[in-house]
């Protein structure tokens, strides 16, 4: 179906737990998207590669590590240096808030807290991924 929306998760870096980011991912795929799930241990490079390939709407990293100030841009960069600026990155994990505001000044996308509202996360997604396509 053309109108479903393709979401690549991933766990970048040494961060191993990834009970949480499986959790997402069926919640993702109950709300009638696509999920492609790369697992733990991710390079940005990877994350990238397979998101260009995939050809993904969005791309969602769970980082409980404390990298996220240096993988989120990264992968932020690579994306747009390889054409997919149009992909919407989000995620999550433990992340401060003034973190957050940091990185989505860089571009990231909307970051969620161990907690947050799985509906509202799905509707996150569709919302956001519909605006881009909109303006395609």
């Amino acid at each position: 179906m053309a109108d479903t929306i393709r979401v690549l998760l991933a766990k970048p870096g040494l961060d191993g737990h990834d009970r949480g980011i499986r959790i997402i991912a069926n919640c993702l795929v109950d709300a009638g998207m696509e999920v492609i799930y790369l697992g733990i241990h991710q390079t940005p490079d990877a994350i990238v590669e397979a998101a260009l390939q995939e050809d993904v709407d969005a791309v969602g990293l769970s980082i409980h590590s404390g990298a996220h100030l240096t993988l989120f841009p990264k992968v932020k960069k690579l994306l747009d240096a390889r054409g997919g600026s149009h992909i919407l990155l989000t995620g999550g994990g433990i992340i401060p808030s003034d973190d957050m505001s940091e990185l989505e000044a860089v571009g990231v996308g909307r970051l969620f807290a161990p907690g947050a509202s799985l509906k509202e996360l799905a509707q996150y997604i569709r919302d956001e991924v519909g605006k881009r396509k909109a303006k395609a």
